[in-house]
């Protein structure tokens, strides 16, 4: 098995459970011309945390990098009417490719994109004392990942649900010898989610389109 099956199943899946998607396409296809990354979640994945956020019954949704705004559009979609996102961007050009697709989709309403560093953001968030969010998404500097636990937990609730992307990093997470930053970053996110009482969680891998990586799943406690 390699990478070329990989994708393979990730496309047979995706065309019968998901199919054509005009605003998501559109979102791949603007970010691509903004010259922004690839690194968007699969279709698969996008509809994998759409349906983690149904599930929850998600009202308020915080996402931590927003990028082209792709899976922005297919949390945002899991919000009831009179829901509510904030996603955090550090680079003002994704943010604005990002609002634009935001727009396209129907969805600038209803999620907010803030712009700067998100630790910077969060505390600003906390200072306010917003709402507590039921769903946070967490895909962006790994090494920052202990920093963004530390301070989403101060915008949890009991039942809040965070999923935080890309934390097998293909197989070095288990290398405690590395020196790769995002390494570090994910495993100290691991070692919070595991030390903290507070918290249930599970990590699984994955491969597909994306390679070989995978996410947590944690519920806050009370």
């Amino acid at each position: 098995m390699n990478e070329v099956t990989w994708q393979a199943v990730d496309d047979w899946f995706s065309d019968r459970l998901i199919g054509p998607d005009k605003a998501l396409d559109d979102a791949l296809a603007a970010s691509a011309k903004a010259g922004l990354r690839a690194i968007n979640v699969a279709p698969n994945q996008g509809k994998f945390l759409h349906l983690l956020a149904r599930m929850s019954g998600a009202r308020r949704i915080l996402e931590i990098g927003t990028l082209g705004g792709y899976s922005a559009i297919w949390l945002a979609r899991a919000l009831p009417a009179d829901g509510r996102m904030i996603s955090l961007e550090y680079a003002p050009e994704n943010a604005s490719t990002a609002r634009a697709n935001l727009a396209r989709a129907g969805l600038d309403a209803q999620v907010e994109v803030i712009t700067g560093a998100a630790i910077d953001s969060l505390d600003a968030m906390i200072a306010q004392g917003v709402a507590p969010f039921d769903f946070v998404f967490i895909d962006a500097d790994k090494n920052n990942y202990p920093h963004y636990l530390e301070r989403v937990l101060k915008l949890s609730r009991a039942g809040t649900v965070i999923v935080a992307d890309n934390v097998v990093r293909h197989g070095r997470v288990i290398d405690a010898t590395l020196g790769d930053e995002d390494v570090i970053g994910v495993r100290g996110y691991v070692e919070r989610l595991q030390a903290n009482e507070r918290l249930d969680s599970t990590a699984l891998q994955t491969v597909g389109s994306k390679g070989w990586d995978g996410f947590s799943i944690t519920i806050v406690g009370a």
